[in-house]
Protein backbone atom coordinates (compact mmCIF):
# COMPACT_ATOMS: atom_id res chain seq x y z
CA UNK A 1 0.00 0.00 0.00
CA UNK A 2 2.89 2.38 0.61
CA UNK A 3 4.62 1.11 -2.49
CA UNK A 4 1.22 2.36 -4.26
CA UNK A 5 0.67 5.63 -2.91
CA UNK A 6 4.26 6.44 -3.98
CA UNK A 7 3.27 5.73 -7.11
CA UNK A 8 0.40 8.12 -6.82
CA UNK A 9 2.47 10.62 -5.84
CA UNK A 10 5.37 10.45 -8.39
CA UNK A 11 2.79 10.65 -11.22
CA UNK A 12 1.03 13.77 -9.80
CA UNK A 13 4.31 15.58 -9.46
CA UNK A 14 5.45 14.36 -12.87
CA UNK A 15 1.54 15.77 -14.10
CA UNK A 16 1.92 18.95 -12.35
CA UNK A 17 5.10 19.32 -14.08
CA UNK A 18 4.15 18.69 -17.53
CA UNK A 19 1.25 21.13 -16.99
CA UNK A 20 3.31 23.99 -16.14
CA UNK A 21 5.68 23.47 -18.78
CA UNK A 22 2.90 23.67 -21.36
CA UNK A 23 1.51 26.34 -19.40
CA UNK A 24 4.57 28.37 -20.07
CA UNK A 25 5.02 27.45 -23.46
CA UNK A 26 1.34 28.49 -24.29
CA UNK A 27 2.80 31.83 -22.92
CA UNK A 28 5.83 32.30 -25.08
CA UNK A 29 3.70 31.57 -27.66
CA UNK A 30 1.64 34.22 -27.04
CA UNK A 31 4.05 36.77 -26.08
CA UNK A 32 5.81 36.36 -29.60
CA UNK A 33 2.32 36.72 -31.28
CA UNK A 34 1.95 39.50 -29.56
CA UNK A 35 4.91 41.02 -30.73
CA UNK A 36 4.68 39.94 -34.44
CA UNK A 37 0.95 41.69 -34.64
CA UNK A 38 2.70 45.05 -32.87
CA UNK A 39 5.61 44.85 -35.60
CA UNK A 40 2.51 44.45 -38.10
CA UNK A 41 0.89 46.94 -36.79
CA UNK A 42 3.78 49.47 -37.20
CA UNK A 43 5.20 48.56 -40.20
CA UNK A 44 1.32 48.72 -41.73
CA UNK A 45 0.62 52.30 -40.13
CA UNK A 46 4.25 53.80 -41.96
CA UNK A 47 3.95 51.88 -45.50
CA UNK A 48 7.16 51.54 -47.53
CA UNK A 49 9.91 54.10 -46.80
CA UNK A 50 12.88 54.40 -48.65
CA UNK A 51 16.58 55.27 -47.09
CA UNK A 52 17.65 58.63 -47.36
CA UNK A 53 20.43 59.08 -49.53
CA UNK A 54 22.43 61.71 -47.44
CA UNK A 55 25.60 63.00 -48.24
CA UNK A 56 28.52 61.66 -46.28
CA UNK A 57 29.06 63.98 -42.76
CA UNK A 58 32.10 66.09 -42.62
CA UNK A 59 33.95 66.36 -39.57
CA UNK A 60 35.55 69.80 -39.34
CA UNK A 61 39.12 70.13 -38.19
CA UNK A 62 39.51 71.82 -35.12
CA UNK A 63 40.51 75.32 -35.35
CA UNK A 64 43.97 75.39 -34.95
CA UNK A 65 46.41 78.11 -32.64
CA UNK A 66 47.55 80.90 -34.38
CA UNK A 67 51.57 80.28 -35.91
CA UNK A 68 54.02 82.04 -33.55
CA UNK A 69 56.46 83.69 -35.70
CA UNK A 70 59.77 81.91 -33.76
CA UNK A 71 62.30 83.06 -36.70
CA UNK A 72 60.51 86.95 -36.42
CA UNK A 73 61.20 86.56 -32.49
CA UNK A 74 64.82 85.47 -33.01
CA UNK A 75 65.54 88.16 -35.39
CA UNK A 76 64.31 90.53 -33.07
CA UNK A 77 66.46 89.19 -30.07
CA UNK A 78 69.64 89.51 -32.18
CA UNK A 79 69.03 92.61 -32.76
CA UNK A 80 68.51 94.03 -29.70
CA UNK A 81 71.60 91.78 -28.61
CA UNK A 82 73.50 93.90 -31.31
CA UNK A 83 72.09 97.23 -29.85
CA UNK A 84 75.57 98.56 -28.77
CA UNK A 85 76.05 101.96 -27.03
CA UNK A 86 78.05 104.48 -28.26
CA UNK A 87 77.73 106.05 -25.16
CA UNK A 88 79.45 103.40 -23.21
CA UNK A 89 83.00 103.76 -22.05
CA UNK A 90 85.74 100.82 -21.49
CA UNK A 91 88.59 103.36 -20.32
CA UNK A 92 89.13 102.43 -16.70
CA UNK A 93 88.77 98.85 -18.21
CA UNK A 94 92.00 99.15 -20.47
CA UNK A 95 95.13 97.64 -18.90
CA UNK A 96 97.63 100.80 -19.32
CA UNK A 97 100.25 99.55 -21.56
CA UNK A 98 100.73 100.20 -25.42
CA UNK A 99 98.65 97.27 -26.87
CA UNK A 100 95.33 98.65 -24.57
CA UNK A 101 94.02 94.91 -23.81
CA UNK A 102 90.91 93.90 -21.91
CA UNK A 103 90.10 90.96 -20.60
CA UNK A 104 86.65 90.44 -19.06
CA UNK A 105 86.43 88.85 -15.33
CA UNK A 106 87.81 85.54 -15.01
CA UNK A 107 89.83 85.40 -17.86
CA UNK A 108 93.21 84.95 -16.74
CA UNK A 109 96.37 86.87 -17.20
CA UNK A 110 97.97 84.51 -19.48
CA UNK A 111 95.23 84.49 -21.88
CA UNK A 112 95.76 87.62 -22.30
CA UNK A 113 100.12 87.20 -23.14
CA UNK A 114 99.34 84.46 -25.50
CA UNK A 115 96.45 86.74 -27.61
CA UNK A 116 99.27 89.55 -27.27
CA UNK A 117 101.85 86.92 -28.31
CA UNK A 118 99.96 85.53 -31.23
CA UNK A 119 99.93 82.74 -29.69
CA UNK A 120 96.04 82.00 -31.41
CA UNK A 121 95.47 80.95 -35.24
CA UNK A 122 93.42 84.16 -36.63
CA UNK A 123 90.60 82.34 -37.79
CA UNK A 124 88.09 85.43 -39.60
CA UNK A 125 88.34 88.84 -40.08
CA UNK A 126 86.40 92.14 -40.61
CA UNK A 127 87.68 95.21 -42.39
CA UNK A 128 85.89 98.16 -41.28
CA UNK A 129 87.50 100.35 -43.71
CA UNK A 130 84.82 102.92 -45.81
CA UNK A 131 82.24 102.06 -43.01
CA UNK A 132 79.96 104.74 -41.27
CA UNK A 133 79.33 104.35 -37.73
CA UNK A 134 76.07 102.82 -38.18
CA UNK A 135 77.03 100.09 -40.43
CA UNK A 136 80.35 99.33 -38.62
CA UNK A 137 78.24 99.21 -35.53
CA UNK A 138 75.87 96.45 -37.22
CA UNK A 139 78.94 94.60 -38.84
CA UNK A 140 80.47 94.10 -35.87
CA UNK A 141 77.29 92.70 -33.95
CA UNK A 142 77.38 90.46 -36.94
CA UNK A 143 80.36 89.24 -37.53
CA UNK A 144 80.82 88.63 -33.82
CA UNK A 145 77.30 86.79 -33.91
CA UNK A 146 78.48 84.63 -36.83
CA UNK A 147 81.82 84.02 -35.41
CA UNK A 148 80.45 82.29 -32.52
CA UNK A 149 77.61 80.42 -34.14
CA UNK A 150 80.91 78.73 -36.32
CA UNK A 151 82.87 77.79 -33.22
CA UNK A 152 85.51 80.41 -34.44
CA UNK A 153 87.63 81.39 -30.70
CA UNK A 154 90.34 84.38 -32.73
CA UNK A 155 89.27 87.28 -35.06
CA UNK A 156 90.83 90.25 -36.28
CA UNK A 157 89.02 93.68 -36.41
CA UNK A 158 90.70 96.08 -38.90
CA UNK A 159 89.08 99.42 -37.98
CA UNK A 160 91.97 101.77 -38.96
CA UNK A 161 94.11 104.60 -37.81
CA UNK A 162 92.56 106.94 -39.27
CA UNK A 163 94.66 108.46 -42.04
CA UNK A 164 92.04 108.81 -44.58
CA UNK A 165 89.60 110.86 -42.09
CA UNK A 166 89.51 114.94 -42.42
CA UNK A 167 90.95 115.55 -38.57
CA UNK A 168 93.50 112.64 -39.27
CA UNK A 169 92.15 110.67 -36.02
CA UNK A 170 90.89 106.97 -36.04
CA UNK A 171 87.35 107.46 -35.33
CA UNK A 172 86.25 103.64 -35.07
CA UNK A 173 89.07 102.80 -33.33
CA UNK A 174 87.96 103.60 -29.26
CA UNK A 175 84.17 103.00 -30.66
CA UNK A 176 85.19 99.21 -31.57
CA UNK A 177 86.58 98.43 -28.12
CA UNK A 178 83.49 99.84 -26.64
CA UNK A 179 81.22 97.75 -28.71
CA UNK A 180 83.32 94.63 -28.18
CA UNK A 181 83.00 94.86 -24.18
CA UNK A 182 79.14 95.03 -24.66
CA UNK A 183 79.46 91.51 -26.42
CA UNK A 184 79.30 89.01 -23.92
CA UNK A 185 80.52 86.70 -26.13
CA UNK A 186 84.21 88.72 -26.63
CA UNK A 187 86.39 87.52 -23.71
CA UNK A 188 89.28 89.61 -24.43
CA UNK A 189 91.10 91.23 -26.84
CA UNK A 190 94.24 93.31 -28.05
CA UNK A 191 95.77 96.14 -30.36
CA UNK A 192 97.24 93.55 -33.40
CA UNK A 193 100.96 92.81 -33.30
CA UNK A 194 102.36 94.95 -36.59
CA UNK A 195 102.39 92.16 -38.70
CA UNK A 196 98.64 91.82 -38.26
CA UNK A 197 97.90 95.38 -38.67
CA UNK A 198 99.32 97.16 -35.24
CA UNK A 199 97.06 99.87 -34.19
CA UNK A 200 95.04 99.87 -36.85
CA UNK A 201 93.58 96.47 -35.81
CA UNK A 202 92.07 94.17 -32.86
CA UNK A 203 92.33 91.02 -32.05
CA UNK A 204 89.54 89.75 -30.00
CA UNK A 205 89.55 86.16 -28.67
CA UNK A 206 85.68 84.79 -28.41
CA UNK A 207 84.30 81.66 -26.13
CA UNK A 208 84.48 78.55 -26.94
Amino acid sequence: MKNLADLKALQLRLKEKAAAAAEAERRRRELAEQREREANLFRDSIGNVQPLNAPPRVVPDPPRPPPIAHQRMADDEAVMQESLSDEFSIDTLLEVDETLSYARSGVGPDVLRKLRGGGWVTQGQLDLHGLRVDEARQAVGQFIRDSVKRGVRCVRIVHGKGLGSMNKKPVLKQKVRNWLVQKEEVIAFCTARAADGGSGALMVLLRG
